[in-house]
């Protein structure tokens, strides 16, 4: 790919571009060279380009920049005076920096046949005047910020056009009646707009229409009921607000291959006739008001791949021959009320990978065949009436499993020590019965286990091997016994621990305060003595009931107060020495406490005094307060200190009515700020200060003197964003003004959240002197796999594996090193939209979308601005396939 490196104007520039993508179709297969050279002989061969010949490179030529990685990153807007190109036929400036209003005078061109500006950053309106293109074929206005953008009604004299493409437009209105006239369209897609109204019954009259893309938007009304688009190949309206039953005429659509009507309110039943289409391969129409029975025949005349029906109101029997074809790889019907036995027919079809069948009533005993299917990596079948026993093998891609609220019988087999990608196992209340086998602790990627009501016997696995990755342990509401093994307590990611309602004996192990729990119910066993120093709070007040003989050293409803043993002789009144002892020791140690804590007081009152001294403190305030210096300046004390970090301290102070609080972070100095840093500071708090949004705490106001700086923000109850994806409690280290807040530092956190999300590490954790943004760049720069960097949770998702992939590259071009190589918050939400993912795990996302262009643009942009920047190059690496 060849583009100029300078010109006498943008207009010049454009043209020269332009005509590289002119000519016809013969023209692209030669060579960039033979290109130019054709366009030098158009341009009846100038004095100026003799050197522009078949003996040298292109990329030798001055007025040619060569890059490797076949994009471009063109700014600035389009020339008024495009009308120029009288001749032009062939338009393709997408995946480009474009900006302001596509000139009207476009539609002055007369001969084009193919014009392609998506993926751009227009922002003016969309010129009706395109629709006097009436050559037209092709037409790419996709994924760009249209303003008041409407459809003009005038696209629908363009008879010849055959695709139109406009995703992710900001569309809004109604699609015009006069696309019923485009007779020739082939392809129609207006997904991920705001598109509102019905859809045109015209539409569905287009004999050529092959593809419609309509999902994503607001539409409403009923799907036409009469189709004469019998060439219809895919029909995708998913996600919007379409009422009434599917049409007849679906019936007719014979060429039909995918069928995508889910997330709308559609009733009524779903057609026989659809079940005879011999092209169907997906069918998806989950999560609508649908009832009555599915056809019989569904599958058995088509090769069907995915079968997507949940969350309606379906009845009946599962079809017998879904997997006729011999190619479905999802099953997807939870939420409805079927009945009767899962089809014997699915334990042939191998390419299963997918099945999902939970709350529905299926009876009988699970087929036993459906443990061998080779490609199987989520079983979902909870909360159903199915019977049989647990497999001594299961496939070995097996990640999820889920059949709790059955009639599972029988023991978990000594084999399941093999089950090595298990990533989740459910199998709450059922049947299962015996002791829990040693090697079930062996399976090193194991994070969730609910096995509580069944009937479950004999001790806890004293030594647990390579439960590193578990976060949530139920054993809640079995017959197990013995003591709480010490080994259960060195789990370094346990969040949840439910052992209620056993019969588990002897002390609590203290080492069980090192755990970073959420949650943990020790109830109804018959454990004893003193509860751990951790739990031995209100905040645990419902994790030990009934168990008679536990105590507690503070008062704690429901458990017996511990006391002290003051003699060897209960009717001795004296003290033997051991106790005398430990009275004389302690007496001691209460005097010098006595000693220090007055010093600490007398510090405190002068600390005190100072702080309330308020002609030492300036305020700058941002919104209205309801309280005053004094307020808060007379409460940073320890009794109220929720937090601490490097750079200060985190209180919570009470204002105004009780209950009303306010965050309070303390950032001090060594030293006296000097004029520059502190005028940064207040710089940079004014920004804060001025935001506005739902999602952001409010910086109410701050303080500042010669040696601290305090920052009074609204209290939130939830903690921080660490605390969520480390589970660990709130610390502040989240206030080091080290860099001029921009919106490109704003991208740059959000793309460290990004890579805390999947690797599963805290922002400092990198390397030796690295923090994560650092070692995942050198990560990648050495060659590494994405694979290796993942967090272990995740590792096993892989129906996930692209959505991953694209987050995971979205935090590494996030957080380059060079702001003006980082996309956009705006670019990063709209990448993230289009991975909005409806199914969780059974639909593709990005499938027509390639977002690659979008993020290498950024790369190459910062890389031709900066003269081959380091990082640069490698984000261009990167999104080239590495990954």
């Amino acid at each position: 790919m060849t583009t100029p490196s300078s010109a006498s104007s943008f207009s010049v520039v454009f043209i020269i571009v332009v005509e590289l993508f002119v000519v016809n179709s013969q023209q692209f297969l030669l060579s960039e060279r033979n290109t130019l050279l054709n366009l030098r002989q158009q341009w009846r061969n100038p004095v100026s380009l003799t050197h522009w010949n078949a003996s040298s490179s292109s990329c030798g030529w001055p007025e040619i920049t060569c890059n490797t990685d076949g994009s471009n990153a063109f700014v600035g807007r389009l020339p008024d005076d495009i009308d120029r190109l009288s001749r032009i036929e062939y338009v393709d400036l997408g995946a480009n920096n474009f900006t302001g209003d596509i000139p009207t005078a476009i539609g002055n061109l007369s001969s084009l046949m193919y014009l392609q500006l998506y993926q751009n950053l227009f922002d003016g309106l969309i010129p009706s005047e395109i629709g006097n293109l009436s050559n037209l074929l092709i037409l790419g206005l996709a994924y760009n910020g249209f303003a008041s953008p409407e459809i003009p009604p005038e696209f629908g004299k363009l008879r010849n056009l055959k695709k139109l493409w406009m995703p992710g437009s900001n569309l809004i209105g109604k699609i015009p009646e006069s696309f019923g006239d485009l007779s020739d369209l082939e392809l129609l897609d207006l997904s991920s707009n705001k598109l509102e109204g019905e859809i045109p019954s015209g539409l569905f009259l287009l004999k050529n229409l092959s593809n419609l893309y309509l999902y994503k938007n607001n539409l409403s009304g009923e799907i036409p009921s009469v189709i004469e688009s019998v060439n219809l190949t895919e029909i995708d309206i998913s996600m919007n607000k379409i009422t009434g039953s599917i049409p007849e005429d679906f019936g007719k659509l014979q060429q039909l291959e995918v069928l995508n009507l889910f997330s709308n309110q559609l009733s009524g039943s779903i057609l026989p006739s659809i079940s005879q289409i011999p092209a169907l391969r997906i069918f998806r129409l989950f999560r609508n008001n649908l009832t009555g029975e599915l056809p019989s025949e569904i599958g058995l005349h088509s090769k069907l791949e995915a079968f997507e029906v949940s969350e309606n109101k379906l009845t009946g029997k599962l079809p017998e021959n879904l997997c006729g074809g011999g190619t479905l790889s999802v099953v997807v019907a939870f939420s409805n009320n079927l009945t009767g036995e899962i089809p014997r027919s699915l334990q042939t079809c191998d390419k299963l990978h997918t099945i999902q069948l939970y709350d529905n009533s299926f009876t009988g005993e699970f087929p036993s065949g459906i443990w061998s299917l080779s490609n199987l990596t989520s079983l979902r079948i909870a909360g159903n009436y199915l019977s049989g026993e647990l497999p001594t093998s299961i496939p070995w891609s097996l990640s999820r499993l889920e059949i709790s609220d059955n009639k599972f019988s029988g023991r978990i087999p000594e084999a399941i020590s093999l089950w090595t990608k298990l990533n989740v196992f459910k199998a709450s209340n059922n049947l299962l019965s015996g002791e829990i086998p040693t090697g079930f602790t062996s399976l090193s990627l194991l994070s969730v286990v609910y096995l509580d009501g069944n009937s479950l016997s004999g001790t806890l696995p004293v030594r647990i091997r390579s439960w590193n990755s578990l976060t949530t342990l139920n054993l809640a509401r079995n017959n197990l016994s013995g003591e709480i093994p010490v080994s259960i307590t060195s789990l370094p990611n346990l969040l949840e621990l439910d052992l209620s309602e056993n019969q588990l004996s002897g002390k609590i192990p203290t080492q069980l305060s090192r755990l970073r729990l959420t949650s943990l119910n020790l109830s109804s066993n018959n454990l004893t003595g003193r509860i751990p120093y951790a739990f031995d709070n209100l905040a645990y007040e419902n994790s030990f009931l009934n168990n008679p003989e536990l105590c507690s050293s503070t008062p704690i409803p429901n458990l017996q107060n511990c006391h002290a043993d003051y003699t060897k002789s209960p009717h001795s009144h004296k003290f033997s020495p051991k106790i005398i002892a430990m009275i004389v020791v302690s007496s001691a140690f209460i005097s010098l406490v006595t000693i220090l804590c007055t010093l600490f007081m007398f510090r405190g009152y002068l600390k005190k005094k100072q702080k309330l001294d308020l002609t030492t403190w300036k305020l700058t305030s941002f919104h209205t307060l309801k309280f005053t210096e004094a307020n808060i300046l007379c409460c940073l004390t320890d009794n109220n200190l929720i937090g601490s970090g490097g750079s200060g301290k985190v209180y919570q102070i009470e204002i105004g009515r009780v209950g009303e609080y306010v965050a309070v972070k303390r950032i001090w100095t060594t030293r006296k700020m000097d004029h520059t840093l502190e005028k940064e500071f207040l710089s940079e708090v004014q920004i804060l200060g001025s935001i506005r949004h739902s999602n952001i705490v409010k910086l109410l106001c701050c303080f500042s003197s010669e040696d601290s700086k305090l920052l009074v923000y609204e209290y939130m109850e939830n903690q921080s964003l660490d605390k969520w994806l480390h589970g660990k409690k709130m610390k502040t280290n989240q206030y080091a003004y080290s860099t001029t807040i921009t919106d490109r530092v704003d991208v740059y956190s959000f793309g460290v959240v990004l890579l805390e999300l999947v690797t599963g590490k805290e922002p400092h954790e990198g390397d030796v002197d690295m923090n994560l943004a650092e070692w995942t760049w050198k990560h990648f720069s050495e060659g590494n796999s994405m694979v290796e960097a993942l967090d272990p949770e995740i590792k096993q998702a892989s129906c996930y594996m692209e959505e991953i992939s694209l987050v995971f590259k979205l935090g590494l071009i996030c957080t380059s090193t060079l702001p003006s190589s980082r996309p956009s918050m705006k670019e990063v939400l709209e990448i993230l939209r289009r991975c909005d993912d409806p199914l969780s795990e059974e639909r593709k996302v990005g499938e027509d979308i390639d977002v690659t262009p979008l993020l290498r643009r950024e790369s190459y942009l910062s890389n031709y601005r900066h003269g081959g920047n380091k990082v640069a190059n490698q984000s261009i690496d990167i999104f080239d396939g590495r990954l």
